[in-house]
């Protein structure tokens, strides 16, 4: 009996001691991770603001009719080619029960498949997204959305002043726009789809973090990362207009 107690103890202590020495691991690799998402949210946010700055960038009225921005920064072919991955990036919406309130806390996104990779070469794109109503952005937060099936989609026109009220834009649910050398410009995404990305919500926020629950929730702190990208939607469009 005593030989019996003695190994089930022994067993149990080297048990105990590798969990201890696994635990920083864990940890750092928390750490790590967490810190790859505040990266994206930072180089999100400077997407944002150099797309702002120039004059040839999102017509104004379509900004202050946007309900949420969708920006995926940095966007390789590659990365639709090999082992089937996406892009990554973030969703920031308009805060209050119909999107009309400020720019709220960010949510990681996903851009993956359809024409993604024939549309962008071998160069490294920047994707923006402008959903422009209630329904687009209900949907995004939930479910995977195919753009051009479950939800109309076309390429955005560009110029602050650009007409924006015709037929094709008034009836899209989502606009989407692309950047490469510097060069900005609409481009059709259809085929191509957008959802949560789950796995970095909870990386960033915790396990509990939903797309919904970050951005419909008004005691989700936004992480300092995302600051530039917050401000600078809020400065060019504080207000949405219906």
């Amino acid at each position: 009996m005593n030989y019996v107690k003695l190994t089930l103890i022994k067993c149990c202590t080297v048990t105990i001691a590798g969990m201890l020495a696994l635990g920083p691991s864990l940890s750092a690799k928390s750490s790590e991770e967490a810190r790859a998402e505040r990266d994206r949210l930072q180089n999100s946010g400077k997407v944002m603001q150099e797309i702002l700055s120039v004059p040839d960038d999102i017509p104004q009225d379509l900004l202050d009719k946007a309900r949420c921005v969708v920006v995926m920064p940095s966007v390789l072919k590659a990365a639709f080619v090999v082992g089937g991955s996406y892009g990554r990036g973030t969703m920031v919406c308009r805060t209050g029960k119909n999107f009309t309130g400020p720019w709220g806390t960010p949510a990681m996104y996903a851009l993956e498949g359809g024409s993604v990779g024939f549309q962008i070469g071998g160069e490294a794109t920047d994707f923006v997204f402008l959903v422009m109503n209630d329904r687009g952005a209900s949907s995004l937060l939930h479910s995977k959305v195919k753009l051009g099936a479950d939800a109309s989609a076309a390429a955005g026109p560009k110029g602050r002043d650009a007409s924006a009220d015709t037929d094709a834009y008034m009836r899209a649910e989502i606009l989407s726009y692309s950047r490469a050398r510097g060069a900005f410009a609409g481009v059709s995404l259809e085929g191509s789809t957008l959802r949560p990305d789950d796995d970095a919500n909870r990386k960033l926020y915790g396990r509990s973090a939903t797309a919904a629950k970050i951005i419909l929730e008004s005691d989700v702190p936004a992480p300092g990362a995302a600051h530039d990208l917050i401000a600078s939607l809020q400065t060019s469009s504080p207000h949405l207009s219906r």
